[in-house]
């Protein structure tokens, strides 16, 4: 007696939870799938690998190594660049010998437009000081006007005499003196590269 009355009352519950998944699933069928707003700007603009919305440096030069914030890794180089103009005695006339010298000073200092150039003028022992300290400069201004005549803007050239003062040789021979009759100066020039990522045309020097 007790078997025919379970199972009508296990096909009752079997046949109640199928009716419900039954209605769940047609619940579901008529749902509209929602559309996904966007927060963050997620274009490379830039095309250097990092996305607007995380990008720091935007305007990256292509090609550049980059870090996690978008920003091109700086290498930092220097250069340097001396000098040496040999004078007559008594003289403060440039010899077209040192002309070339001169040029090659003017086209480093437009390379590097942030520097100027001291212009140090020098005379040798032989005369009165006073005199010395005068033809000095006179060497140093030749120099200068030299400089300006290939495009160098004045405001970036300065100029000093040290006479006899400060001597490259102390001798007393015509050699020692002929050392001493000089202009000279040293400039150094310091720029900034990003360095650039490794690709195809990447070129290894040894």
């Amino acid at each position: 007696m007790k078997k025919h009355t379970l199972l009508p009352l296990l096909l009752g519950i079997f046949v109640a939870n199928y009716s419900v998944a039954e209605g769940e699933s047609d619940e579901y069928e008529y749902m509209v799938t929602p559309e996904s707003t966007q927060i963050a700007d997620l274009v490379d603009d830039d095309r250097d690998g990092v996305v607007n919305a995380r990008d720091l440096c935007v305007g990256t030069a292509e090609g550049s190594l980059i870090d996690n914030d978008g920003c091109g890794f700086v290498i930092e180089t220097e250069d340097e660049l001396q000098l040496r103009i040999l004078f007559a005695n008594d003289s403060s006339r440039i010899e077209p010998l040192f002309e070339n010298q001169i040029r090659n000073m003017s086209d480093f200092l437009k390379r590097f437009p942030e520097t100027s150039i001291e212009v140090q003028g020098y005379a040798s022992k032989v005369g009165a000081p006073e005199y010395n300290l005068a033809l000095s400069k006179k060497r140093a201004i030749a120099v200068e006007q030299e400089l300006v005549s290939n495009g160098l803007s004045p405001s970036r050239v300065t100029i000093v005499g040290y006479g006899e003062s400060n001597l490259e040789s102390d001798g007393d021979d015509e050699l020692s003196h002929a050392k001493n009759r000089k202009v000279t100066a040293t400039v150094v020039g310091f720029d900034e590269e990003v360095a650039k990522e490794w690709s195809i045309f990447s070129v290894i020097e040894k």
